[in-house]
């Protein structure tokens, strides 16, 4: 019985997937805080070898005088061939490497997947340029590369939203969400989200799009709803650190079902973020093709959506104490899994 109990944790995740994991996103941090945003894309480097190879196709796959139905199905094309490809590579690389001990290319490759100390570059350097020149200037490019927005006349609390919304989507899709995926399924699960999440990326426009990422946004909610709420207590946890956030207002609003916005819009975490700080975020844009997008405002009553760099800052030390929290979370669970072996052992 004691073995069958000690075994359960495999049904979940393998923890000693976690030491791995740790370092991968320690690398993450290191060489996006050194590099930046590879050609202005803070985004998971697999994310943008997608969009290199694919990004191209798709587009002549998602004709706007297409009809919808058309336009699903040549998205589901699309999608079934790249989860083919991600989950062969998945297979490929734990029948080959795994067995191998061959741990430096899975760091490599996980972090690959993630994204932190690029979005954190691009985050400050936003910031520092507000706050030195009073202005944005032509320091948006990188937040609007990575988000597909066009900010070119957008005023300076709308870039700013912008970035804080970055903040918080980044968070989920480009670190939790794949980190999770990999402890429980290892690379194969890593490569199929990670996939998921950068055609939701490039082809979804926040679920207010045509049809074509309709399948592509579809897979990644069902894989990214439990992720999200993760993130969402997070960044709440985080709050309590952040001078002027409020921690209470930020967990209430998490199972507040009269506040909504949609999934694809980052509903959670964006929910957690604008009522920690008390603001107001999300609101229409233009994506990269000039198409404006209307999506939902989120906030508590009578928060301003007039915010500036101040604002922005908090967002970016709720990021990066998120991040340390979630460490501090596997940390926990690789040591109290030690532990629980050693009492089994013993025991019997």
């Amino acid at each position: 019985m004691f073995e069958s109990f000690s075994q359960l944790h495999t049904y979940v995740f393998d923890a000693e997937r976690i030491p791995v994991l740790i370092v991968a996103m320690l690398v993450t941090v290191i060489v996006g805080m050194i590099t930046g945003p590879v050609r202005g894309n803070a985004n998971p480097f697999i994310w943008q070898i997608l969009d290199v190879f694919l990004g191209g196709i798709g587009d002549r796959m998602n004709r706007k005088h297409r009809k919808k139905g058309d336009l699903i199905f040549r998205g589901f094309l699309l999608t079934a061939f790249i989860l083919f490809l991600s989950s062969l590579f998945g297979k490929y690389f734990d029948f080959y490497f795994i067995p191998a001990g061959h741990s430096t290319y899975e760091i490599i490759l996980i972090s690959l997947c993630l994204s932190s100390g690029a979005i954190w570059f691009s985050l400050l350097r936003l910031y520092f340029t507000m706050d030195k020149q009073g202005k944005a200037s032509g320091a948006f490019f990188d937040i609007a590369r990575t988000t597909r927005t066009n900010l070119n006349s957008v005023e300076d609390h709308g870039i700013t939203r912008c970035a804080m919304g970055l903040s918080a989507t980044s968070l989920d899709k480009s670190m939790i969400a794949p980190s999770l995926w990999y402890l429980i399924g290892g690379v194969p699960l890593l490569l199929i989200y990670s996939a998921l999440s950068a055609l939701a990326w490039r082809f979804g426009n926040r679920g207010l799009g045509t049809g074509f990422g309709a399948v592509p946004l579809a897979l990644e909610k069902i894989m990214g709803v439990v992720p999200s709420y993760l993130s969402g207590f997070l960044i709440v946890a985080a709050s309590s650190l952040t001078p002027a956030a409020r921690l209470f207002d930020g967990l209430r609003v998490l199972w507040d079902r009269k506040q909504t916005i949609p999934y694809e819009q980052n509903g959670i975490t964006l929910k957690a973020l604008s009522w920690s700080l008390k603001v107001t975020l999300g609101g229409a844009v233009q994506n990269i093709k000039g198409e404006k997008l209307p999506c939902d405002w989120v906030g508590p009553e009578g928060a301003t959506a007039q915010i500036n760099h101040k604002n922005l800052v908090r967002a970016i030390w709720i990021n990066v104490i998120s991040h340390l929290l979630f460490v501090l979370i596997l940390l926990c669970a690789y040591i109290y899994t030690g532990k629980l072996f050693l009492m089994l052992d013993f025991i019997s």
